[in-house]
């Protein structure tokens, strides 16, 4: 009985620390399966644009990655490259232009931040206007060929999960 009490009093009084409401929150996720379907996006962009090649890079909202694709003939570190836009993009939930342009425009020191990855490729993937992860595209024609890709996966993956 005395336990029954116990834990009855450590519910009500988590509940009244918390003010009644939840503690923790519900937050959708990227998962294997959608950065998948990213990938699939990125590469009928790749066909159509007819790019030389490149490599995809899909992470999670806490930057870490679920899948990576590297075409063929692809320079070896695009892959690294790659990786470092999406981690960029998701931990900053913006695109990499964004911060490819501040450097551009003066701000240096932001290269001085660890693990960034300041070049235009990167864009956050979002559900209901979170963002849940990011992809990041390196080794295309040109950086402007490499955002056109990572964006229209981006919006790509949108499309699906909106269905």
């Amino acid at each position: 009985m005395n336990r029954y009490i116990l834990s009855i009093a450590a519910l009500a009084l988590s509940c009244s620390a918390a003010g009644g409401e939840p503690v923790t929150a519900a937050q959708p996720g990227l998962t294997l399966a959608g950065a998948r379907q990213v990938i699939a996006a990125a590469l009928e962009t790749v066909q159509r644009l007819d790019a030389p090649g490149g490599s995809i890079a899909v992470v999670d909202a806490g930057g870490h990655l679920i899948a990576l694709e590297r075409l063929d003939n692809t320079f070896a570190a695009s892959a690294d490259i790659a990786a470092g836009k999406a981690r960029t993009a998701a931990l900053f939930k913006k695109p990499t232009r964004v911060f490819e342009d501040l450097v551009n425009g003066g701000r240096t020191t932001m290269v001085t931040l660890p693990d960034f990855t300041p070049l235009q490729g990167g864009v956050p993937v979002t559900v209901g206007g979170q963002v849940v992860g990011a992809v990041g595209v390196s080794g295309a024609a040109s950086a402007q060929q490499d955002e056109d890709i990572a964006n229209a996966a981006a919006a790509g993956f949108g499309a699906v999960t909106r269905k």
